[in-house]
């Protein structure tokens, strides 16, 4: 790249740095005030010309100075070549903040407040996808010889309890039977692997246990398969009104907030982020999104082991501190990542 198109670029990030700081069309007197570009004003008022003519910038009112468009804001984040570091502290405080949760919604609650703090936009995160699902344990449980307690446990940190009424009373020997049977077929298959071998039990079980493990079967084989196939958990609403004014045009924030509510629209934007380590940013038209023209979503896939659970993410204005939030998705979703791992 030509020097002259690096000035050019640094016009084109100093502008944007500016405008996400201040909220305020930039001007060129302002940008050689501010930024030391080594250039006369008459050359950036000529680079800001040339910027304008290429669609990067734009001018909002006669006479004012001028705003990124997505497609500067696009170039800016094409070329950014270091990601704001979160400082030791900021790492260790998200660390000890996600290893607080409880349980996996815990976890995954505590993970979208986090972000929707850092970025000061609305955070979202995915629920791992129960297909992606295995079963990490099936603990059996006898409250009494007629009546079972089973509790499902799989990698992603879901634990799912059910009551079971045998219908017939089992001592010690059968239920350590039951216990190895349900084991074997489960610990260690995905989801709906696990609901198949379960549903075979009975037909190899012994004559004394069929009975019981129609009963146990039936109970697993709905805990197992009868679940929402994708669930959100938001946070920093609130962040949206806010930046209502970013949102450049009558009726937008509106039409943000019911986009929002219909998760599908989010979850598609979610489920096509989601390479390991890789943070996507998706600008202004970028979404294919008709209610979100005016957004900028930035996401990324948090999981385990190098299987991705599900993605995360932040969904703002286009006018966005894109270093720092960048940052801050890809560490929040790291460290839930770790967390679920440990788990």
């Amino acid at each position: 790249m030509s020097s002259t198109e690096d000035r050019r670029f640094e016009v084109l990030r100093a502008i944007v740095a500016d405008y996400v700081a201040t909220k305020e069309p930039i001007g060129s007197k302002s940008l050689v005030e501010r930024h030391n570009l080594g250039v006369s004003s008459a050359t950036v008022r000529n680079d800001m010309a040339v910027l304008e003519a290429e669609g990067y910038i734009t001018q909002p009112h006669t006479s004012s100075g001028r705003i990124p468009t997505d497609k500067g804001y696009r170039q800016f984040v094409d070329r950014i070549a270091e990601v704001k570091p979160l400082s030791g502290a900021e790492r260790r405080a998200i660390m000890e903040f996600l290893e607080s949760g409880v349980d996996l919604d815990d976890v995954l609650r505590r993970g979208v407040r986090l972000l929707a703090q850092l970025t000061r936009q609305v955070a979202v995160v995915q629920y791992p996808s129960v297909s992606a699902s295995t079963v990490r344990h099936i603990e059996v449980v006898a409250l009494n010889p007629a009546r079972l307690l089973l509790v499902v446990i799989t990698d992603t940190g879901r634990v799912d309890q059910r009551l079971v009424e045998l219908g017939a009373l089992v001592d010690d020997e059968d239920l350590a039977a039951l216990r190895g049977m349900l084991g074997g077929a489960m610990d260690g298959k995905r989801l709906a692997h696990a609901s198949a071998a379960v549903a075979e039990l009975p037909e190899r079980a012994p004559l004394r246990l069929r009975d019981v493990l129609i009963r146990v079967s039936t109970v697993l084989v709905e805990t197992l398969v009868e679940h929402p196939e994708e669930r959100l958990v938001l946070g920093g609403t609130a962040n949206l009104t806010r930046n209502a004014a970013d949102f450049g045009f009558p009726g937008s924030l509106r039409d943000v907030l019911e986009a929002l509510e219909e998760q599908v629209i989010v979850l598609k934007l979610l489920a096509a982020a989601q390479q390991p380590g890789t943070v996507t940013v998706r600008i202004g038209e970028e979404t294919q999104v008709e209610q979100m023209r005016g957004t900028s979503v930035v996401s990324t896939g948090y999981g385990t082991s190098g299987a991705i659970l599900g993605g995360m993410g932040v969904l703002g204005p286009t006018r966005m501190d894109y270093p720092g939030t960048i940052a801050s998705v890809a560490a929040v979703a790291r460290y839930i990542g770790e967390v679920l791992a440990e788990r």
